[in-house]
């Protein structure tokens, strides 16, 4: 699927959000929060993204393999982003882009974005995030903790605003300074308690481990959402599973980026093992 820029706006200064439209672009999103979508940008020279037809019968590998056989320079960047906020009657979603201090495509995109630009779009799917919202009410918990940085922040807003009435949460967002902080909307009763780590870049800060590690937790059980750099994630997941006791099925987990590396690199070997283990978190929900 093409999606099509139409608007462009600086919530804070490290984040755009940029607002999309496309055929049929509002029907493939629900309604649940933590949507997650994988974004083609064009390579330079290209005005539009070059993608594979789709499979006559939608098959998702079929379609990914035609992709890799995209020559290399021809082929798009891939990167992973969180649908922020959708409008099924305008048929668009917005996307949150952290500007970070790198040269990465997709920043270098974001920073230059305008009304007409064009990307490549897969998804929604199951194959990317568990479903949140199944998630806990298998889990049956008490209360939610969000934690995360600024990447995670998009999903942790998704999160929040979707809580209904009577829900509890706990949220540590790690972010430069206060003017990266966000105002959400919820029914639920949310407590979120705003990280700022100063000049250090993310990833090279333990200020959100230490945080959650430090914090003391509310009575009853918990469901954890954890996002940001991948060794962060893991270190809290750590922490959660063999310091405070938490079921490895309450924990969902991702690593958005790696320190040092980028989707374009080859997979580490804890890259790898921590996919196993979420494919067996997922499976142990069906």
């Amino acid at each position: 699927m093409l999606i099509k820029v139409v608007e462009v706006a600086r919530i804070t200064p490290h984040m755009a959000r940029v607002t999309f439209t496309g055929d049929g672009l509002a029907d493939a999103i629900g309604a649940e929060p933590d949507q997650q979508v994988k974004l083609y940008f064009p390579r330079p020279g290209q005005a539009v993204p070059r993608l594979p037809e789709p499979s006559a019968d939608s098959d998702a590998y079929r379609w990914y393999q035609a992709f890799l056989e995209i020559p290399e320079d021809e082929r798009p960047w891939m990167r992973s982003y969180t649908v922020r906020a959708y409008d099924h009657r305008r048929g668009t979603i917005d996307v949150d882009f952290v500007l970070h201090g790198d040269a990465g495509p997709a920043t270098r995109w974001a920073q230059s974005a305008s009304p007409g630009d064009t990307l490549g779009m897969f998804g929604p799917s199951a194959d990317f995030a568990r479903p949140v919202p199944l998630s806990v009410s298998v889990s049956g918990s008490d209360w939610l903790l969000l934690a995360g940085d600024e990447a995670a922040l998009p999903a942790i807003g998704t999160v929040i605003e979707w809580l209904p009435e009577g829900s509890r949460a706990v949220a540590f967002i790690e972010v430069g300074d206060a003017d990266d902080e966000q105002r959400f909307e919820t029914l639920g009763e949310v407590t979120v308690h705003w990280l700022h780590r100063g000049p250090t870049p993310a990833g090279r800060s333990d200020l959100l481990v230490h945080a959650v590690r430090d914090a003391e937790f509310p009575r009853g059980s918990v469901f954890a959402w954890l996002g940001g750099e991948s060794g962060a994630v893991r270190a809290l997941r750590r922490h959660l599973v063999d310091d405070r006791g938490v079921d490895k099925r309450s924990i969902d987990f991702t690593g958005y980026w790696r320190l040092r590396l980028t989707q374009d690199d080859a997979p580490t070997e804890e890259d790898l093992a921590e996919a196993r283990e979420r494919l067996a978190d997922a499976r142990a929900l069906q």
